[in-house]
């Protein structure tokens, strides 16, 4: 099992997601790199990990089955490696 689906994680505060017919860019504004998320619901995971207590729920919420768990872990790997999203430190429930 992936423990990276019971941690929490949120997006990087200095990414903006653009919504796009194929799913959404992904602009880091600091590093200026620009990342293409292909499917919706993909989309749907990143915008949900704020609120989520963990990956897992957030997966859960977009309406990912978990049979594809493991794939999504796989991209969220890939989005935390460019700095696109981040372990989340703070309650969810606190303004920032």
């Amino acid at each position: 099992m992936d423990a990276l689906l019971g941690e929490p994680w949120e997006l990087t505060p200095s990414v903006a997601l653009r919504p796009e017919p194929f799913g959404a860019l992904a602009y880091h504004f600091g590093n200026r790199r620009l990342t293409f998320l292909k499917r919706p619901e993909l989309v749907a995971v990143v915008r949900g990990l704020r609120s989520a207590p963990d990956v897992r729920s957030a997966l859960a919420e977009a309406g990912v089955p978990a049979s594809q768990h493991g794939a999504f872990a796989a991209a969220l790997r890939g989005l935390a490696a460019a700095d696109m999203i981040r372990p989340r430190t703070t309650d969810p429930e606190v303004p920032r």
